[in-house]
């Protein structure tokens, strides 16, 4: 066992009681009996034989205080495998929902190619948006552009330092401070409905974001097992939608590499029913992207979007007339050119006529579908030639 350093023994004298308590609840341990200014608490492992770990935790602050959540730190950190320090850091953040993405990447345990991180980390970023979104409001295909409040919590969560576990990397999503709830379980019994009025967004999140993983899961089960993509649209208030999938896809990354994800919520508000981890193949993988391509293609349509570019092309041959215009969408986050095919209404034939022969920008609107392997633009309420 290594010791704690005395600035960790200074720091742990610091701690509250019940910030000690909410994390032992928050990590499986269990207070089994009252002593005197003390609890026992009890830690099992599931694939351990033998007696429980037990903690002595205090319940109030007395001489030996320091000592004794010393002590405790000093024992997690054989338990977690992990460094006193590390333990002590997380025992001060404030209440959070916890996500952990463990990836299978060769070469030696705790590291990775930095092209399997820069995936990885991208699709978390992207399966937080797709959570985020589907807690305002579920869509099999959400819109491209995000509510103000979707970016603010993409925005605050935050990434920890790795575990042990080939390659591990834990994000945690802070909620609204609490009274201490470690022993009061009157939690959320569902993960895939909201159980509580007064439930804070980012946990309405955790869970989406949870419940839309499960779902994909199950929905690319159900592709290999039938060897064709079923309708999941009714996923879609649980958190399924093709953008989680498409974001699921690229946490495997370009060599679709297994990884799993798993969820630890805060104690403050505990969650009564099972969230077991949730692995992606690489068999997964493929079927996530069908279901991505489907529900696009089925469900894909966006009204009103934005675009603004050039007119590269002038299709006389199509009725009614086209245009492909040259451009990016003003409501994407991360703009990128490509070329959209414009249904023209009379009115807008001579505009775009002009603008394709001087070069001038033009700015479209109107509602955006698949078509192919790129997009058409169709119901256009808007036409606008800007000249230089």
């Amino acid at each position: 066992m290594t010791a704690i350093t005395d600035a960790e023994f200074e720091q742990a004298a610091s701690l509250a009681p019940g910030v000690v308590r909410r994390y032992l609840s928050g990590k499986g341990w269990n207070a089994e009996r009252d002593l005197s200014g003390a609890e026992l608490w009890e830690w099992r492992p599931q694939d351990e034989p033998g007696p429980p770990y037990e903690l002595l935790v205090p319940v109030q602050r007395r001489r030996d205080y320091a000592g004794r959540v010393a002590d405790i730190l000093e024992t997690l950190a054989v338990v977690e495998a992990r460094p006193a320090g590390d333990i002590l850091r997380e025992m001060r953040l404030p209440p959070v929902d916890w996500q952990f993405l463990r990836l299978v990447p060769p070469g030696p345990s705790g590291t990775a190619p930095l092209l399997d991180l820069v995936s990885a980390l991208t699709g978390l970023k992207d399966l937080h948006t797709a959570a985020a979104s589907s807690a305002l409001g579920g869509q099999p295909v959400q819109p491209a552009q995000k509510p103000q409040q979707v970016k603010d919590h993409v925005a605050a969560v935050r990434l920890d330092q790795t575990r042990v576990g080939s390659y591990v990397i834990a994000a945690h999503t802070p909620l609204p401070d609490g009274p201490y709830g470690g022993h009061d379980r009157r939690g959320q019994g569902s993960l895939f409905e909201e159980t509580q009025p007064s439930e804070p967004f980012a946990r309405k999140v955790s869970r989406m974001l949870y419940a839309g993983v499960a779902c994909a899961r199950a929905a690319a089960d159900s592709t290999l097992a039938g060897d064709s993509v079923p309708h999941v649209e009714h996923m879609a208030d649980a958190g399924l939608s093709a953008n989680l999938c498409e974001a699921l896809v690229k946490m495997a990354g370009e060599e679709r590499r297994d990884f799993s994800l798993s969820f630890a919520w805060s104690s403050e508000r505990p969650m009564e029913q099972p969230s077991p981890p949730v692995a992606i193949s690489r068999a997964h993988t493929g079927a996530l992207e069908a279901v991505a391509k489907d529900l696009r293609e089925r469900l894909g349509r966006e009204a009103g979007a934005m675009l603004r570019g050039v007119v590269a092309k002038l299709h006389w041959d199509a009725s009614p007339r086209e245009a492909t215009v040259y451009g990016s969408f003003l409501h994407e986050d991360s703009p990128r050119y490509r070329r959209v095919r414009v249904e023209l209404r009379p009115e807008d034939v001579a505009r775009a006529t002009e603008a394709g022969h001087n070069g001038w920008e033009v700015t479209v609107r109107g509602d955006v579908e698949p078509r192919g392997t790129g997009v058409r633009m169709r119901g256009v309420t808007e036409f606008v030639v800007r000249p230089e």
